[in-house]
């Protein structure tokens, strides 16, 4: 019998990208602090203080200002999980580059008050965040032309084209390492709580597979047992071919045993499959039966088929004369019910009229001296 299978739970589903998105989290609080701490505790002190040095002491503290508003409503955007725009924040900045190189001076250009040198990349990262690293690479090289070109404007001292080659080498490597980095956390968090997560639904289906072969060696004695006591009273010559309690349980113990070996088979609707099994047998023996299916049973488990199906059988086993084996089907609801001739005297079986539950499906019982009603019922 293929095992059952356990359902895996939407948060066993979820789990890689859970643990995906929090280390992508963790990184954007990191990038977003980084950015916003060197803007403010760092570029803004040397921007102050260099004021009056500068040749556009108002270009330089205005955009300032207009990158500090930008970047904490684009970190503050990005935390949330709707960050802006890239491009259009990448071309704002851009140009906020090279405005502020034009106007800080000469004697600034590699002072710590020409602040894009040091806070600009780390809003490129905050633009580009999520994206392929070539844009951010794209970024930082137009940002490197721009200083190129202002230091070139301010003559080629090889002083100056040496001390620019460091502040590009200093521009491109952390944002670039950091950003890198963050991504690469964040796919390895993902592969492993992927790999995490496979083993876990992998050890549930063995140990679904497990218990569900245990259950079905346990049927199969049971049914077996039955079965052989039947055959080992008839080889004894303890029990006459005859006597029809001898053939009522000879036929139960076989009803049974065909709707085991239907378990195993891979059919649209198991219940209704195991149910005909049932009733093949029954007609075989001499018995008309009618079946009537309406509506289609959802998928159920074995042990709720077993219990919808067992105690019919048991019933068709011993019916005389004609049987009507009914089964009503919904997405929340499964009925079976079985009519057959009603017997009086010592030679009628089955249990006593009335309702019983078991806990998953409950069962009735009606007889009036004409027919016997059963009927077993599952509900979500």
């Amino acid at each position: 019998m293929p095992a059952p299978r356990e359902p895996v739970s939407a948060e066993g589903l979820a789990a890689p990208a859970a643990v995906a998105q929090a280390s992508d989290r963790g990184a954007r609080i990191a990038a977003v602090a980084i950015a916003l701490a060197w803007h403010v505790a760092i570029g803004l002190p040397a921007v102050w203080a260099a004021r009056a040095e500068f040749a556009a002491p108002v270009v330089v503290l205005g955009a300032w200002a207009l990158v500090a508003v930008t970047g904490a409503v684009a970190g503050i955007r990005l935390l949330r999980g709707s960050p802006l725009p890239p491009w259009p924040l990448a071309a704002l900045l851009l140009a906020v580059d090279a405005a502020v190189f034009a106007a800080v001076g000469e004697r600034q250009l590699f002072a710590a008050a020409n602040w894009v040198w040091g806070t600009l990349g780390w809003f490129f990262v905050l633009a580009l965040w999520g994206r392929r690293v070539v844009g951010l690479i794209a970024l930082l090289t137009t940002h490197a032309l721009i200083a190129l070109v202002a230091v070139l404007g301010h003559g080629p001292d090889p002083v100056d084209v040496a001390r620019y080659v460091m502040y590009v080498y200093g521009t491109f490597s952390l944002p670039v390492a950091v950003f890198v980095g963050s991504a690469t956390i964040v796919s390895l968090a993902r592969e492993r709580a992927a790999v995490s997560a496979a083993g876990h639904t992998m050890a549930a289906e063995r140990d679904a597979a497990e218990r569900g072969l245990r259950d079905r060696r346990d049927r199969l004695a049971l049914v077996s047992s039955a079965a052989g006591r039947v055959l080992g009273e008839l080889a004894a010559g303890q029990a006459d071919p005859n006597d029809p309690e001898v053939q009522r349980r000879s036929v139960l113990a076989a009803a049974r045993l065909r709707r085991l070996i239907a378990e195993s088979d891979d059919v649209p609707d198991p219940l209704l499959h195991e149910l005909r099994a049932a009733a093949d047998l029954a007609e075989r023996n001499g018995l008309p039966i009618d079946l009537v299916t309406i509506g289609t049973p959802p998928p159920l488990p074995v042990e709720i088929r077993r219990r919808l199906a067992d105690p019919l059988t048991g019933t068709l086993a011993d019916a005389e004369g004609w049987a009507r084996l009914t089964v009503v089907s919904g997405p929340d609801e499964v009925v079976v019910s079985l009519v057959t001739p009603d017997r009086e005297g010592p030679e009628a079986t089955g249990p006593p009229p009335g309702e019983y539950d078991d806990g998953q499906v409950q069962h009735l019982y009606e007889r009036d001296g004409n027919i016997r009603w059963a009927q077993t019922r599952w509900q979500r």
